[in-house]
């Protein structure tokens, strides 16, 4: 049953299967998902086509399509979509204590880190007077998705709120769904009071990405849309992009184990089951040049996923996107990784440092066995909202550059300017455009009456 749950890859195979991922949007429909969608629509749609037509009805009729659609999907008719300030506190007053303190300990490190980021304003002042350089603003109105639907992500709140907070943003918005019962889980209100968001929202799915693209009489449209979420909350924030700003499109999560022969299978194997229990199209591979690592692992697999309350959804995820992956030496481990690209690179190897400088590709790397990537999920400062999908080749974990634009400032002198003309006029001629090397030339050849000539 353990081999067949882990199955074990040579390289050429796995790049064929579990080390190939098709592009977002194009995941494939499970009869699961078919037959929700069939349900809530009355006919068989693809999930692009889904998302588009609820992002259409709640442009076009606001909270009323909100409500409409939550009661479709979730079987619930919300009575309100805002989340009383009273239930805030509330969540927050009667959480357990080490809940409580553990939310602002997370908050407090994640706040420590962001804090040391660079992203300054600056200015290169001319001699006479002019100057070159940026203005960095925060953006003013951020929403926030955090997701509710299997679990609750408390930290997925933390990190993306408190990274905002650090960046300036001024006012920071959660949305997030009530599921079934309609009501939010009170650790995920307790991390908003701790979060210091300004409001938080019952909406879930591709509805709440609407609400906060276009905006409704009670939820002021936002600047940028954050937070990771299912298929549907992911197509809908490619549908929105360009009306708002977005910080990717997230897949399901991802880590890869390099590991070399005298890694402990036990903590690998552990890393892996925690990745896997997040999500039924998680993935969690483990890259060895060891082949007896490879079957000490899935050993161990089968014996810890006993004792596990997520072992359904463990299950599916290795038995379709996981595997252990046999390579032939840690060289060709890192140039699998960077083939791969994951969102989280786990490197159980005796002198992981020496290993480090060789990564193209990761949202994150964690150094050893005692740098392991759940504490990247609590408490140990980065966000946890990184790249997946393979685009960690160009994107970069959330941060708080983020948060922030850049206003780019031209103070420029009279000397700097005549000087930096004549070129600029070549270069308008080049492309054409007369009226550019006109605004040029009415400026660099006026005679001393100010005429041009």
């Amino acid at each position: 049953m353990t081999a067949s749950l882990f199955r074990i890859y040579n390289a050429d195979e796995a790049q064929k299967t579990i080390l190939h991922r098709p592009p977002v949007g194009d995941t494939k429909v499970t009869p699961t998902l078919a037959k929700g969608i069939e349900r809530v629509f009355g006919q068989a749609i693809d999930p692009e086509e889904a998302v588009r037509r609820i992002l259409a009805d709640v442009r076009q009729r606001g909270e009323v399509a909100i409500i409409d659609w939550t009661e479709k999907i979730d079987g619930i008719r919300l009575k309100s979509l805002t989340v009383s300030s009273t239930d805030i506190d509330s969540a927050y007053q009667n959480i357990a204590p080490d809940i409580r303190e553990a939310l602002h300990f997370a908050a407090n490190r994640i706040r420590t880190f962001h804090q040391k980021q660079p992203g300054q304003s600056w200015l290169d002042w001319r001699s006479d007077g002019g100057a070159l350089g940026q203005i960095v603003r925060p953006l003013e109105r951020v929403g926030v998705y955090a997701p509710g639907g299997t679990a609750p992500y408390p930290s997925t709140l933390l990190m993306c709120a408190v990274t905002a907070r650090v960046a300036g943003v001024e006012q920071v918005i959660v949305t997030t769904p009530g599921g079934r019962s309609g009501e939010i889980s009170p650790v995920l209100l307790a991390a908003a009071k701790v979060a210091q968001v300004d409001a938080v929202y019952r909406i879930g799915g591709a509805q709440a990405i609407a609400a906060m693209a276009y905006g409704l009489e009670s939820l002021p449209k936002v600047d940028k849309i954050v937070g990771p979420g299912n298929i549907f909350v992911t197509l809908a924030k490619r549908q929105v992009y360009g009306l708002v700003d977005i910080d990717g499109l997230p897949g399901p999560t991802e880590t890869l184990v390099i590991a070399d022969a005298h890694a402990d299978p036990i903590l690998v194997a552990a890393d892996l089951l925690a990745q896997a229990e997040h999500d039924p199209m998680a993935s969690a591979i483990l890259v060895t040049p060891s082949q007896s690592l490879a079957q000490a692992v899935q050993v161990e697999i089968g014996r810890q996923l006993e004792e596990l309350s997520r072992a359904d959804i463990i299950v599916e995820s290795l038995q379709h996107q996981s595997g252990a992956v046999i390579c032939a030496n840690l060289a060709e481990a890192i140039e699998l990784n960077n083939l791969y690209g994951p969102e989280h690179l786990c490197l159980h190897v005796t002198d992981p440092w020496t290993l480090a400088g060789k990564i193209k590709n990761a949202g994150g790397i964690f150094l050893g066995e005692h740098a392991y990537e759940v504490l990247g999920d609590y408490t140990a400062g980065p966000t946890h909202v990184m790249p997946t999908m393979g685009t960690a080749r160009f994107a970069s974990p959330l941060n708080v550059r983020d948060f922030t634009k850049v206003i780019s400032v031209f103070g420029l002198d009279a000397t700097e300017a005549a000087a930096i003309a004549p070129a600029a006029q070549v270069l308008a001629k080049a492309e054409g455009l007369d009226a550019h090397a006109a605004a040029i030339r009415r400026r660099v050849n006026e005679d001393s009456t100010g005429n041009a000539p």
